[in-house]
């Protein structure tokens, strides 16, 4: 009879766990930019938490018990060399633990760029950011979210797709007819892609992002150390020095750029840890935490 018991209250725990998150479509009418519908997200390998084809973008939602809410809320944008998604390793799990701790959060699937799929792919990701900031911002209140204390998180290409969001928001590239700010209010970079500069760039996400031969303008615009303005918002970074896949200095010169301008900025480089630390080595979720705590 007890362990009959323990079944039911284990299935009714389940329950509420599967109903605190949901899948929303990002956009509520037509996707920007994209050439045709195609198939659907597209997992690869199948069960891997890993996506090659998105399609149709999507928001993942966390949200924390209530009285552990600290009205902070994140935009988490995986990795993957904007070839594939890290859904589960980048994405759902620190959303998870994000939630844990009192923040919001919000796993974004976006659209990785595709001649094929989208008129313009260097803007295809960005507009998609973009749209993910507006809808949480427009959505606060049901969430109970300061609006004013929404953040975006990336790892690798996705904290080149973060750090893009942060400093390429004056220009809304989606329709935002209530002018909603798209402005983060602090950026999390983990291991980021920064540039697109031939010395520092990690090559097969510019290759991927803004094909194989970009023009100077193109590659400046998309090297976010030189977008960085007194307005960017403030920054956490973190990455290894022995990082062999993305040179660390994309770091350092994003640390230096944000410093000259006088944006509130922590850097945190460790040791060693090589590119994709996460859930491997060091409690960088802990020293995030506390700045979190300290600076929103």
């Amino acid at each position: 009879m007890k362990s009959k018991n323990l079944l039911i209250a284990l299935a009714i725990l389940f329950s509420l766990q599967a109903k605190s998150q949901e899948i929303i479509p990002l956009y509520a009418g037509p996707i920007p930019g994209a050439k045709a519908q195609g198939p659907e997200v597209t997992e690869t390998p199948a069960g891997s938490g890993m996506y090659r084809v998105v399609i149709k973008p999507t928001l993942e939602i966390y949200l924390p018990e209530k009285d552990k809410a600290t009205g902070a809320a994140v935009i988490v944008c995986a990795g993957g060399g904007y070839s594939v998604i890290v859904y589960q390793g980048e994405g759902v799990s620190n959303a998870k633990e994000l939630a844990k701790n009192g923040v919001a959060a919000f796993v974004l699937k976006y659209r990785l760029p595709s001649d094929a799929a989208m008129s313009d792919k260097s803007i295809g990701p960005l507009q998609d950011a973009q749209q993910a900031i507006k809808v949480v911002r427009e959505r606060a209140a049901e969430w109970g979210i300061n609006p004013n204390k929404i953040g975006i998180m990336g790892f690798s290409a996705g904290g080149h797709l973060a750090s893009t969001a942060a400093t390429h928001y004056t220009k809304s590239l989606i329709e935002n007819s209530k002018n909603t700010s798209l402005r983060p209010d602090f950026q999390i970079l983990v291991y980021p892609v920064i540039s697109m500069q031939d010395n520092l760039t990690h090559k097969d996400s510019r290759k991927q992002l803004l094909g194989q031969s970009p023009t100077k303008e193109l590659v400046d615009l998309y090297s976010n150390e030189l977008q960085v303005d007194e307005n960017t918002p403030k920054a956490w970074i973190a990455q290894a020095a022995d990082d062999n896949t993305v040179d660390v200095d994309n770091s350092i010169v994003y640390f230096e750029a944000l410093r000259h301008k006088k944006v509130p900025v922590e850097m945190h480089i460790f040791p060693k840890g090589g590119h994709g630390f996460v859930g491997r080595q060091y409690d960088w979720m802990s020293i995030l935490l506390k700045w979190m705590q300290v600076s929103l």
